[in-house]
């Protein structure tokens, strides 16, 4: 199965070089439908004028980012550099604490 999201430039470009190997969700209902072997067409938000697929190795649900953050490396976001607070201050620029309350989070393994 392939399934489509959205992803911001930055990271879209992090996994083109193979430099990001891990992404980054909430567990949501569209998300809990993924299964290992399923692929993933990436379209690159706001322009829309790219996309790159990729196959999901593996996946890892937690409560919480930072749980998620304590578990996996940096360098698999491709943030090596970062501290936790920037990483946790970086995810809710996107999503909320809220819904990070009600859905838990994702971890997918992917390779390029």
């Amino acid at each position: 199965m392939v399934h489509q999201m959205g992803l911001y430039g930055e990271y879209f470009k992090a996994i083109k070089d193979g430099k990001k190997t891990v992404e980054i969700r909430l567990n949501d209902e569209k998300r809990r439908k993924i299964k290992i072997g399923d692929a993933i067409e990436f379209i690159k938000v706001p322009e829309q004028n790219d996309t790159l697929q990729v196959k999901v190795t593996g996946l890892r649900t937690y409560d919480t980012f930072q749980a998620m953050y304590k578990d996996i490396p940096f360098k698999d976001f491709d943030c090596a550099d970062w501290s936790m607070k920037e990483m946790i201050e970086g995810t809710y620029e996107i999503y909320t604490p809220e819904q990070e309350k009600e859905w838990g989070t994702l971890a997918i393994t992917i390779k390029y």
